[in-house]
């Protein structure tokens, strides 16, 4: 359990880094997709690992570091690398960065992962905007005392994604050519993928695509009033959906793969919002 004091010493380390300018968006980026921090102008760089407090990115294609600079005419402060419980990491941890960032003034989070596709209809390099998802699991970061300076005890998950960033982030999608899905994300634990049986479960449950992040940051940052657009880049099909093993590389390939395009979105998003 993390106390406010521990949250403002981290604050005040990246604060004494980037300046006196708040961040406009909290971006967080998943496996393979970290190249969107490319584009950021005059980029300040800052390993999690200098951070008082933070954990340290251990996963696959994840640099580990926070990257502060303008996209779109955007401050953002971008997570080049985020953390998963998979790591070893409580869900607090996982969703620590967020809360700091909302402390440093950042009103909204654009947050992405790498996904499987368990809707039928999808295929690799689809974008997926997030519209709800599914957690079953017991793992929260609002369990524990509350910190009323974030949020109060019980917050409303009813809209926590951001209906009209969604209908701006769809809408520049069509006018580029690119046909966005919109569904529902799956959380699971990782790190193993899932079972076929347990795919053909979610999809009964309601879900489009499934990934090991992404629900833990949503709380925090709902329960802290931030705006949340949510995308899913679907890299590959899940369990059972195609007749072949699945791999961690084809998740970094796909995502290397569809990152350009996915950061010209990213930029128009970021210049209308």
């Amino acid at each position: 359990m993390f106390t406010f004091k521990q949250y403002a010493e981290s604050v005040g380390y990246i604060a004494d880094r980037i300046g006196d300018r708040a961040p406009d968006f909290l971006a967080v980026l998943g496996s393979g997709l970290g190249k969107l921090a490319n584009a950021v102008a005059d980029p300040v760089l800052i390993p999690y690992g200098d951070i008082p407090h933070f954990a340290v990115s251990t996963a696959m294609g994840h640099a580990g570091r926070f990257v502060a600079g303008e996209l779109g005419g955007k401050y953002l402060l971008m997570m080049q690398g985020r953390f998963h419980m998979y790591e070893g990491w409580s869900a607090q941890q996982v969703a620590y960065p967020v809360r700091v960032a909302k402390l440093l003034g950042a009103g909204s989070m654009l947050i992405t992962n790498a996904a499987g596709g368990v809707n039928k209809a999808y295929k690799p390099g689809d974008i997926m905007i997030i519209d709800d998802f599914i957690r079953l699991g017991f793992d929260n970061p609002l369990i524990g005392q509350n910190i009323d300076e974030f949020g109060e005890r019980f917050c409303d998950m009813s809209f926590t994604f951001d209906q009209e960033y969604s209908a701006l982030f769809a809408d520049i999608a069509r006018k580029n050519g690119c046909d966005v899905r919109r569904g529902v994300y799956y959380y699971a634990s990782g790190p193993m993928y899932e079972t076929p049986a347990e795919i053909r479960a979610i999809r009964a449950l309601g879900a489009d695509a499934v990934g090991m992040s992404t629900v833990h940051e949503c709380i925090a940052a709902n329960h802290c009033g931030m705006r949340i657009l949510g995308l899913s880049l679907i890299t590959n099909m899940a369990a059972g959906v195609l007749e072949q093993k699945l791999s961690g590389d084809e998740v970094i390939e796909v995502g290397n793969a569809a990152s350009d395009a996915l950061s010209a979105l990213v930029n128009e998003f970021m210049a209308r919002v």
